[in-house]
């Protein structure tokens, strides 16, 4: 690509927040509509249902978007995607155009940190983009489980209707509805994703099943995936549902988990979960990978170096940070990867 290759020098931290949140809207773009049957699949049984949407039932991601567009059009799909792009801006910006600052301020200043330091980075930049993102995807969450169905009343109708809504009947605290489960899993997803990846890789390479190639590296990325959806889905389906709830249906995030429990068994704590929803999980793992063959079709390119060349084992959370550190070039990267 003429015209793309990266400078020298560094990025100003404005340009990594920027392009950080400009590629994951453009992510978005791609995965909203699983995202959204993983939505009515989590809250699926939560309560009864009347009138046109008894007789619908959601089964797998892939059943759930084949039903949603026979029964209430391809558009129901992208139902809160505003607020979904919101949300990427506010939550991507700070999650990966800060990691790399916040990593050094934990080594300060020093080259090479283990893996500690990274887990403890991408916790630290996960919880201030959820902290400071949590309204978005509230009402991101709100619209995906809404339906656009005769004779089924509309909760809200706008995004920013719905924001006004939820301040005037639920305060602020209703904005802010499930940040705690949603800090927790970030945080789960952060550690096993790091872990898990690495162990599949080196085990692969130990018994000499693959070389390290591309194919180690799908392989890999596929199985963490996998088990950090496994390991993540329970507080992802408390956090759905809480944020999703009216004032009054459940008193926390702990009493939600409970009646979840108690009403329907531990089983709908995995509801959304499944290799469907490690497929979502794995759709920016395999953007890496195109990324990664990218970067080496470009040697000369300073993501390409031998201090970030993921064949050493580069974790997740460390492919963040080589992103977000290419600044412009990122976002078009990524815009490749997607073509």
């Amino acid at each position: 690509m003429v015209g793309l290759k990266p400078s020298d020098v560094p990025p100003p931290l404005a340009v990594k927040v920027l392009s950080a949140g400009t590629a994951a809207c453009i992510a978005d773009l791609v995965t909203f509509p699983l995202d959204t049957a993983k939505v009515r699949l989590q809250i699926q049984g939560e309560k009864a249902v009347t009138g046109a949407a008894k007789g619908i039932r959601y089964r797998g991601v892939f059943g759930t978007i084949s039903t949603m567009v026979r029964t209430e059009g391809p558009r129901s799909l992208y139902n809160g995607l505003v607020a979904g792009l919101q949300r990427q801006m506010a939550f991507a910006s700070i999650r990966i155009g800060l990691y790399d600052n916040v990593k050094s301020f934990y080594t300060r200043g020093k080259d090479n940190p283990n893996v500690g330091v990274r887990i403890l980075a991408g916790c630290t930049t996960g919880a201030m983009a959820v902290s400071v993102a949590q309204p978005t995807d509230v009402v991101k969450v709100r619209f995906q489980a809404q339906m656009n169905l005769q004779g089924v009343g509309r909760r809200y109708n706008g995004t920013m209707q719905a924001y006004r809504q939820i301040f005037q009947l639920e305060g602020l605290r209703g904005l802010w509805k499930g940040t705690l489960p949603n800090i927790t899993r970030n945080a789960l997803v952060n550690c096993t994703e790091l872990v898990s990846y690495d162990l599949i890789k080196e085990a692969i390479l130990k018994h000499k099943l693959m070389s390290d190639n591309l194919p180690c590296h799908f392989v890999s990325a596929f199985g963490a995936g996998f088990i950090t959806t496994v390991i993540a889905s329970p507080v992802d389906v408390v956090k759905t549902r809480y944020m999703n709830s009216p004032p009054g249906q459940y008193r926390s995030s702990l009493n939600c988990a409970w009646t979840m429990m108690t009403k329907e068994g531990p089983t709908a704590f995995y509801k959304g979960c499944g290799v469907d929803s490690a497929i979502l999980l794995d759709v920016e793992r395999i953007l890496e990978l195109r990324l990664y063959r990218y970067r080496y079709s470009y040697p000369d390119s300073n993501i390409g170096s031998a201090q970030v060349r993921p064949t050493s084992g580069a974790r997740v959370i460390h492919m963040y940070q080589m992103w977000a550190g290419s600044g412009p070039h990122y976002v078009a990267v990524w815009v490749s990867c997607l073509l």
